[in-house]
């Protein structure tokens, strides 16, 4: 398969937003009209529940774990993630919905997921001892995205550590609204962990 046809898959996969159409189908809700307006799982978690958050987060890391496999699957002589890159741009520029989207960081787990499984593993772990510690989902994720960067560079993979440096820089900058919450003492949290949201 030509390289263009799977970058245009990539981005068509990574542009469905999982949260939205859960949301309209079964809710008869938008939930880009709730909470941070965020399209992405935890947006869904916050509006439609556990169920369809999960299903949500589900659907968001597979976009990311098959999208990059395409590559692996017609052996095509590029290094995956470059594939698995614009279902992370799809995620954030979605097709479907006026280039509006999530912050992709459940799609970027599933493109870490098909290439390096075990060290996904490990910055899940990290992110969700953050989570605990912090009841905070955005301070877990940008610090997993941080965490998983530096480590890269132990996965003899210059590629992979190059991008994943990239990915970690653009969740990053995706969160910028989310870091002046926290800095400003009012960023969501969770209602579970060390410092869970009060009861209103």
């Amino acid at each position: 398969m030509a390289i263009f046809i799977q970058i245009i898959l990539a981005y068509l996969l990574g542009s469905i937003p999982s949260g939205v159409w859960l949301g309209k189908a079964l809710y008869g809700k938008d939930i880009r009209d709730y909470g941070s307006g965020n399209t992405g799982a935890t947006n869904t978690f916050r509006i439609l529940g556990m169920k369809a958050g999960t299903i949500a987060l589900i659907l968001d890391v597979l976009k990311g774990l098959v999208a990059t496999l395409i590559p692996i699957y017609f052996n095509t002589q590029i290094h995956p993630i470059f594939i698995g890159l614009f279902a992370i741009l799809g995620h954030v520029f979605s097709l479907y919905i006026n280039f509006q989207g999530g912050k992709a960081v459940a799609t970027s787990a599933g493109v870490l997921l098909a290439l390096h499984p075990l060290y996904l593993m490990g910055a899940v772990v990290f992110f969700l001892v953050v989570l605990f510690v912090t009841s905070t989902v955005s301070i877990a994720s940008i610090s997993a995205s941080i965490a998983a960067a530096l480590t890269s560079v132990f996965l003899d993979d210059p590629i992979f550590s190059a991008v994943v440096f990239l990915i970690a820089l653009a969740i990053i900058y995706l969160h910028r609204e989310n870091i002046q919450r926290i800095r400003a003492g009012n960023e969501s949290r969770v209602p579970f962990g060390l410092k869970p949201k009060k009861e209103e």
